[in-house]
């Protein structure tokens, strides 16, 4: 087994670095990305404090030269999109010597209006992505979604992250309320994403956080969009997105799921 998507004290996680390397090996694990969430340009209770960013990436690497020959550790890092404030992946990769990176898309900018007002889209609270949509794009939902999938798009064109990190979890607090999944409209934005996703060679995960935490009825991306990337040979990698070490093995039935339809590019390692 593997995780990639891997939080801990740094950021908005829970544990020490070397509970979850001891939990992974105990638990058969053959590697570990740690992905802490990147520093960002502004106050938040969710990031990795620009002053410790240093002291996260040493720690990784001496653990990985502490544990090796017993499991692959990986230092990485999940970095925010966030256009005119953390749009170019580049200066924190390189400070940080990362053997890959995770793109994600947390935080929506209305392409119209004030870029430093943003929709945060994921969280505990719905009423925040509700007050968010209001605020940020005067409810028009389907604006803001655009919105999110066309942010994603540019992140993935300008910075061609190793792995883009759940990719529609707009989802997660819609709840079926807004919008179908099923909407034309909808579909068609996933699918513009995921043709480029394949075009820039970016590995997909399949992130099952929003199952074991009760926010969700599917991984993200969905079963249904699992079945379309197959289609394009698009690699995949499954990963927990743990905030606890306890959360590292909590796959909810993702690799029998890709084995039951015979997905083509799952992989192990990265």
């Amino acid at each position: 087994m593997v995780n990639y998507h891997t939080h801990s004290r740094y950021c908005d996680g829970h544990g020490e670095l070397r509970e979850y390397v001891d939990y992974a090996i105990a638990h058969g694990f053959t590697a570990l990305g740690f992905s802490g969430h990147a520093p960002v340009p502004f106050e938040n209770t969710f990031a990795i404090p620009d002053s410790d960013y240093e002291h996260y990436c040493d720690e990784v690497r001496q653990l990985r030269a502490e544990y090796a020959g017993r499991i692959d550790i990986k230092l990485g890092l999940e970095i925010d999109y966030i256009p005119h404030m953390l749009d170019d992946f580049g200066p924190l990769k390189e400070r940080g010597k990362l053997d890959y990176c995770i793109g994600s898309v947390h935080l929506v900018a209305n392409p119209d209006g004030d870029p430093s007002a943003l929709w945060f889209i994921d969280g505990s609270r719905r009423d925040v992505y509700d007050e968010g949509l209001q605020r940020v794009f005067g409810g028009d939902i389907r604006k803001g979604v655009n919105a999110f999938f066309r942010q994603t798009c540019d992140m993935l064109e300008r910075n061609k992250p190793t792995i883009i990190g759940h990719f529609n979890k707009i989802v997660m607090h819609n709840a079926g309320r807004y919008f179908s999944e099923q909407d034309a409209w909808y579909r068609s934005l996933v699918r513009d994403t995921i043709d480029q996703i394949a075009a820039c060679g970016t590995i997909c995960e399949i992130n099952t956080r929003g199952i074991y935490r009760k926010r969700h009825d599917d991984y993200y991306p969905s079963r249904e969009i699992i079945k379309y990337m197959d289609t394009l040979h698009i690699p995949v990698v499954v990963g927990s997105d743990a905030h606890n070490p306890e959360d590292l093995d909590n796959f909810c039935g993702a690799y029998d799921y890709l084995k039951e339809i015979n997905y083509r590019n799952v992989l192990t390692r990265i």
